[in-house]
């Protein structure tokens, strides 16, 4: 009897280890707001790197990070250095610029794998939807033992950054409309 539940112990790790390869790791995530602008005033600061921190979400999370911005439209890159874990190091390059309606970003954190940012701004009556989204398969760059724990990681990432999200999107909006820097 002990030696079926020893044996029954040891299946359960082995089937969600399987499951871990199994199951889909691509991860989506998007947030959206509605600015009182038109999608021509707002693009310039999400096309653009050396706005960036105008906006971000992480840009008040650790003043000390080391930003390089490099180049200009399609192409232009930003890489970051810090040593909050939270913000970490790695960066994103735009790979997409179709002005004034959309922004695409290839991200790539140090150890952390890659992801694809986008940001469409859709006019609608009385401003701008704004939609940022954000793309990645788990298991990319994962070493093999770490893939099924990275693929039940999937499931927290909505919740990991989609506060993020939301609150660039507020910093955004109130950049815009009021003029301000935040």
């Amino acid at each position: 009897m002990f030696r079926k539940f020893l044996a029954a112990l040891a299946i359960v790790p082995a089937v969600l280890i399987v499951i871990g390869f199994i199951l889909p790791d691509k991860v989506s995530m998007s947030r959206n707001i509605v600015i009182a602008a038109s999608p021509e005033e707002i693009f310039p600061l999400v096309s653009d790197y050396r706005s960036f921190n105008r906006w971000s979400p992480w840009a008040d999370r650790d003043p000390e990070t080391v930003y390089e911005i490099v180049g200009s439209g399609v192409g232009q890159r930003m890489t970051w250095t810090s040593a909050d874990p939270e913000v970490g190091s790695g960066s994103q390059t735009l790979v997409e610029i179709i002005a004034p309606n959309r922004a695409v970003s290839q991200l790539e954190f140090v150890g952390m794998g890659k992801a694809t940012s986008a940001i469409e701004l859709s006019a609608i009556e009385g401003g701008t939807r704004v939609d940022w989204s954000f793309e990645t398969r788990m298991r990319d760059g994962a070493p093999l033992v770490m893939q099924p724990i990275a693929t039940y990681m999937g499931f927290f990432m909505n919740g990991m950054i989609g506060s993020d999200y939301e609150k660039g999107l507020a910093r955004l909006k109130r950049a815009v409309e009021d003029g301000t820097q935040v």
